[in-house]
């Protein structure tokens, strides 16, 4: 299987994974007392706990990054501004909202959803609505440029030091500065077996695996391939919150859901037209 493949195929489970983990959360949510700070303190650190284990389990040089004192700073900046930005202000779009809405955000699409709507219906929003739908949208809009960074700042520590440690390091330290900072261990929750079951998910599939997978695609695809790839997190995101949570949508709603897959189709043909065109 050609690099390509393999960048793509990780590049597309990773936003699957995300997706489903941002339903899995909206669940708890709606149905727990957990804090959108406890269970994003507690997917970083143990997930990086994890990986830096198994980074130690293969033998893998999961110290190297600290021998060098600029690689150690961007580290812990990819990890503050990136690793713990993203997921701090998804998590908190999906508590103000629901799944499929923060994972769409990050495409600033219902901004534009928002302002068609108004402009056709010549209906306002009700007031609990604007607040509600403002509080989203500041969120997501967050969670986009935390998105953003964390596509792009890694790549150069990604090359030196391979993705495990570098994913491992960054959500210990995005971790533990996300439980200091704000305080998150006041607000642990009484959960049954059940809800730990759907933490445990979001931690190992929608945080360890989703996290990997995607930032091991950017040693084999340009960040701009897998950023556009990232579309399938939010058509995962809904298509689960309407099967499971039975999110409704309307037909704008459906048409978003068309052209994110028509954009992941376009891209996946494209870069099999290239690597032809490459022969």
């Amino acid at each position: 299987m050609q690099k390509k493949t393999v960048g793509l195929l990780l590049a597309s489970a990773g936003p699957f994974l995300w997706g489903s983990s941002g339903t899995v959360a909206q669940h708890l949510f709606d149905t727990t007392t957990i804090s959108p700070l406890w269970l994003v303190a507690v997917r970083m650190l143990v997930s990086g706990g994890l990986l830096i284990l198994y980074g130690f389990s293969r033998r893998l040089p999961v110290i190297a990054v600290f021998h060098d004192w600029r690689a150690t700073v961007r580290l812990i900046v990819f990890s503050l501004f990136g690793m713990a930005g993203v997921q701090l202000t998804y998590f908190m779009a999906i508590s103000t909202g629901n799944a499929a809405m923060a994972a769409i955000l990050q495409f600033l699409s219902p901004v534009m959803i928002i302002i068609f709507i108004t402009a056709t219906t010549w209906q306002l929003p009700g007031k609990v609505d604007v607040i509600s739908v403002v509080s989203a949208i500041i969120w997501g809009l967050l969670a986009a440029v935390g998105a953003t960074i964390y596509t792009l700042m890694p790549t150069k520590l990604l090359k030196v030091y391979g993705a495990t440690p570098i994913v491992g390091w960054s959500m210990l330290i995005g971790g533990g500065l996300v439980l200091v900072g704000t305080g998150a261990w006041h607000h642990s929750p009484q959960l049954t077996w059940v809800a730990w079951g759907q933490v445990g998910f979001v931690v190992i599939f929608g945080t360890m695996l989703a996290y990997l997978f995607f930032l091991q695609s950017l040693e084999y695809i340009l960040p701009t391939t897998a950023s556009v790839l990232g579309a399938i997190e939010p058509l995962a995101a809904t298509i689960l919150s309407v099967l499971f949570l039975h999110v409704h949508f309307n037909w704008v709603g459906l048409l978003g859901a068309i052209m994110i897959v028509g954009v992941t189709i376009l891209q996946f043909a494209a870069t099999r037209a290239n690597q032809f065109v490459s022969k």
